[in-house]
Order: structure tokens, then C-alpha cells, then sequence
């Protein structure tokens, strides 16, 4: 990643949206930032290999596997810790601004660098999707292992989230419709879209609010929960899981893309000639 990229990567000591009250000890923030920063390096743009992209899904299902016991013994929802996870999560997901899209693909511009983007996610979360699955299926061939498998599915739902939020973020920047507010803050809003599958509106009060309300966490819960109900289709025997997983993953971010781009189109028109 060039330096030219605006990312919305907050600071390591920034307190996580959504955090109970109480100050957190050290030992409960550090399994949180772990698992922030190896689903940012997940996402960073640029190909990365097969046995890496495994390795850090690999880690990244055991940091997780050890905040849902924390969470569980807490007495807090599955729901909830998903949501609070993901959106420390969101801060540090790698946010490039127009100049650095268009170099890194190959100097498109317009709806040919978002037709691009959208490729480029698309088997992003398919690949995702595909390892997600196959390590499902293995675990489904090998039923004292089974309780393993639901840590890896909630890795796989919080990358494609963000692979997704980083998308929708991109295409606002292709398509010159301006978010407010510094890196973290712009995460929060971009989040926000995510959760209700639209672009943002500018001119929509409150369409670029900062602070999740109860109505907005609600949403990200529910959007995060049917993610991972989407990825527990993919328990099944054999190859059937790796399968599976992909094509649903590449089929709901392209759905995402051509939603998402719809409302940009509405609300800031390419110049003529540029599409």
C-alpha cells in the first residue's frame, strides 16, 4: 500500500464504538486489536497467497474463538459481541482515496475503475468464501472437531464485512461522493451503510451521523448475524462447503455493488464522457 492512501485507520489506543461502560483491562483490549489487525492485513488491496491468506484466517479463528468464550462467560449475545468486534474492527480497514484506485488499477477511471473494484471484491470474498467453506466441510467430515467450525465461519463473516464496507467505501470515493469527518469517523458511517446495503446520501439528515444509535447497532447486528447465518449453509460434506461459500459470497457483494452504485449515481452524476 503506497502512502498516497487515505485509510480510516485509527490510532492502536483509540477505545473501540460500542464498548460496554467500564474501562476494559489490557488483557481483555489486546485479543480485539489482534484480531482488528489481522482482519485489516486480510483486506489490504493486492494479491496475496493461498497459504498466507489460510495462516491468517488460521490465527484470526483462534484470537476469535478466545473473545466469544470471554464474551459467553460476560454474559454477552452472540449478536452483540459480533457487532462490538467488527466495529473495532471497522477503524482499521485500509480506505484508498481516488489517485491511489486509479493506480493501482492500471489508470481506470470511472465506471471502469468500479467495475474493476467490484471484480476485485467479488473474488475477494469468493476466495474467502472458499477456504471458509472447505475448512467447514473438513470439519463436517470430522464431527468431534464440529465445534471448532462456527469460529472459523465468524472469521469468514467478519472479512467479507469488511472486504464489503471497504468496497462500498471505494466506490463513494470513484464516484466523488464526499464522507466527512477523519478516518475513524468515516468508518462508522461507511459501517452504517453496510448494515442497511445503501450508498450514502449527503443530503439525507443524518445519513452521515458519527454515533451508532440504538436503531444503527441494531441493523449491523442483524446484517452481521445474517452474513453468518449465509456462511453456516456451507456446512456440508466433502467439497460441497468451498463451493458453496463462494458462489454465495461473490453473488451478495456484486448484489452490494449494484445497490450501492445505483444510489451514488443518484446522488453525484461521473462527468460526461467518463462513464
Amino acid at each position: 500500500m503506497t502512502s498516497e492512501n487515505r485509510q480510516t485507520g485509527a490510532e492502536p489506543d483509540d477505545s473501540p464504538a460500542g464498548e460496554s461502560a467500564g474501562a476494559p483491562d489490557r488483557e481483555a483490549v489486546a485479543p480485539e486489536r489482534e484480531v482488528a489487525d489481522l482482519v485489516g492485513r486480510l483486506v489490504e488491496p493486492g494479491e496475496m497467497e493461498g497459504t498466507e491468506r489460510r495462516r491468517l484466517l488460521g490465527r484470526l479463528t483462534t484470537a476469535l474463538a478466545a473473545g466469544a468464550r470471554k464474551a459467553k462467560a460476560g454474559g454477552v449475545g452472540r449478536g452483540r459481541w459480533l457487532a462490538d468486534v467488527f466495529t473495532a474492527v471497522a477503524p482499521r480497514i485500509p480506505i484508498r482515496d481516488l489517485a491511489t484506485l486509479s493506480e493501482h488499477h492500471h489508470g481506470l477511471t470511472s465506471e471502469a475503475l468500479a467495475d474493476d473494484l467490484v471484480r476485485t471484491a467479488a473474488k475477494a470474498t469468493m476466495t474467502v468464501g472458499a477456504i471458509g467453506g472447505a475448512l467447514a466441510a473438513a470439519e463436517f467430515a470430522a464431527p468431534p472437531l464440529l465445534l471448532s467450525a462456527p469460529a472459523q465461519l465468524v472469521a469468514e463473516t467478519l472479512v467479507v464485512a469488511a472486504i464489503e464496507v471497504k468496497l462500498l467505501a471505494e466506490l463513494h470515493e470513484v464516484y466523488g461522493v464526499t464522507v466527512p469527518g477523519n478516518g475513524a469517523q468515516r468508518a462508522m458511517v461507511f459501517v452504517t451503510a453496510w448494515s442497511r446495503q445503501r450508498g450514502v446520501d449527503p443530503m439525507a439528515p443524518g445519513s452521515v451521523t458519527i454515533a451508532l444509535g440504538a436503531a444503527t447497532k441494531t441493523a449491523l447486528r442483524n446484517r452481521l448475524m445474517r452474513t453468518l447465518g449465509r456462511h453456516l449453509t456451507t456446512l456440508g460434506p466433502f467439497l460441497t462447503g468451498a463451493v458453496a461459500g463462494g458462489a454465495l459470497n461473490r453473488a451478495a457483494t456484486r448484489k452490494l455493488a449494484e445497490i450501492v452504485r445505483a444510489d451514488l449515481r443518484i446522488h453525484r452524476v461521473l462527468p460526461p464522457g467518463k462513464s
